[in-house]
């Protein structure tokens, strides 16, 4: 079992949760402005890096 695959894949799964959370927000004018901007870029930092290591990461066995 690779643990940065792992890592990344969870890191993957919690930025598309962020940015559906802060599209849902945004939508429906729920919560401050500051916060769903927040929340926005973490979920887009929580993507990317989820899937940098996934896509980095070589398979070992």
């Amino acid at each position: 079992m690779n643990l940065k695959r792992t890592f990344g894949a969870i890191l993957t799964i919690l930025g598309i949760i962020g940015l559906i959370y802060t599209a849902v927000s945004f939508v429906q004018h729920s919560g401050d402005t500051r916060t769903v901007i927040v929340l926005g870029v973490l979920g887009v930092i929580f993507f990317f890096t989820g899937i940098s290591l996934v896509r980095t990461t070589k398979d070992e066995s």
